[in-house]
């Protein structure tokens, strides 16, 4: 039986974890404008970011790229990330364990 969850209803900000309990972990991150989370890494992960609304610059490894509404970003979680808010933006993240991890 499937687990459904309305993002909407999520009360976390900016990180909201869909499913506490599960793999892979789900993230509702929602930023508003010119707000940021701080340079991290998720060893051992490899990374969906899907931005359902808004715009955010997001910086990885040093290298900065512009993600709008749609847009959907794969790369690997032992990069240093650094999401920034243009606008408020909301982004489902998945952070799936590597098959080697």
């Amino acid at each position: 039986m499937p687990t459904i969850q309305s993002l909407s209803e999520l009360e976390s900000t900016p990180h909201a974890n869909v499913f506490p309990t599960s793999e892979p972990k789900t993230i509702r991150l929602e930023l508003e404008a010119d707000e940021a989370v701080d340079r991290h890494s998720h060893p051992g992960r490899d990374i969906v970011f899907h931005l359902l609304e808004g715009e955010i610059e997001l910086e990885l490894d040093g290298d900065t790229h512009e993600v709008t509404a749609g847009d959907v970003a794969r790369f690997d979680g032992d990069q240093d990330i650094a999401p920034r808010a243009l606008e408020p933006s909301t982004a489902l993240i998945v952070l799936a364990q590597q098959e080697s991890a």
